[in-house]
């Protein structure tokens, strides 16, 4: 077999571990599916009457719950990664990495397992949360090309997230300090163009939901669930998704590498 091949097998060996150990912990299945549908019941019975005043032509609680869906779907993806990143120091503080470097696996292959996990986990999560919204009133006339690009713009964008909760679980010292990284990237999914327009906000606020990599994904998303153009939103959109994974994947590598060979053999 080839080095690729090692690497793909190793992984996938990894990936079902990682699913096992979902399944061993369910409260954290619990809280990145119950989350954003908690929130979602929140905003558009809560505050979706108010909100949706201000959205134009078209207003409304229903007119608001089609535009705050996009955003809770990146709570979606915000909310899985904290998962992830506690996984991730799990692993490099309980030894099992010790274990790990007397079998002949590929380096890469532990990381990708996490990784490869945590996407699963995370589009199983937003495809219950759409189907929630679907039955609260949600409605979209859009075909299937569009919905395939939906998805990919949300699965590159976790992909990218997922491999930063990876790095932050491997920089943390304890578990408890990775479950509290990522809490940052919850919030900016609230700095965002994700629950009310931008041109709402004072204006340094408005400045930086603009430009922080939150907005972009949503607006790219909600234009593609309405029919309205996404060039320039879906530009930086991926720009950011690809500029995040590569970071944070170079960044976990050398974590891991550095963690590993400080360690006793």
């Amino acid at each position: 077999m080839t080095t690729l091949a090692y690497t793909l097998s190793d992984s996938r060996v990894m990936l079902r571990r990682n699913l096992k150990h979902q399944l061993r912990y369910p409260s954290m299945t619990l809280m990145l599916v119950g989350m954003p549908i908690v929130l979602l019941l929140l905003f558009v019975y809560v505050f979706g009457g108010q909100l949706g005043a201000g959205l134009g032509a078209h207003q409304g609680r229903s007119a608001y719950l089609d535009y705050v869906v996009p955003g809770l779907l990146l709570v979606t993806v915000a909310a899985a990664v904290q998962g992830t990143s506690i996984m991730s120091a799990m692993d490099m503080t309980g030894g099992i990495i010790d274990r790990f470097r007397t079998m002949a696996i590929a380096r890469a292959s532990v990381l990708t397992g996490h990784v490869l996990g945590s996407l699963i986990q995370t589009l199983a999560g937003m495809a219950i949360l759409i189907g929630v919204a679907f039955g609260l009133g949600f409605r979209t006339t859009v075909g299937p090309l569009a919905w395939l690009a939906t998805i990919g713009v949300l699965a590159l964008f976790a992909f990218a997230l997922i491999w930063l909760a990876v790095a932050l679980g491997l920089a943390a010292k304890s578990v408890e300090t990775a479950s509290n990284s990522p809490m940052i990237l919850v919030l900016l999914v609230f700095l965002s163009s994700g629950f009310v327009r931008t041109q709402t906000m004072p204006d340094g606020l408005r400045q930086f939901a603009e430009y922080q990599p939150f907005s972009p994904v949503v607006d790219t998303v909600r234009g593609l669930l309405t029919n309205a153009a996404v060039g320039e939103h879906a530009i930086a959109a991926i720009a950011w998704s690809v500029s995040i994974a590569l970071a944070a994947y170079l960044w976990a590598i050398h974590l891991y590498n550095r963690r590993r060979a400080a360690e006793p053999t």
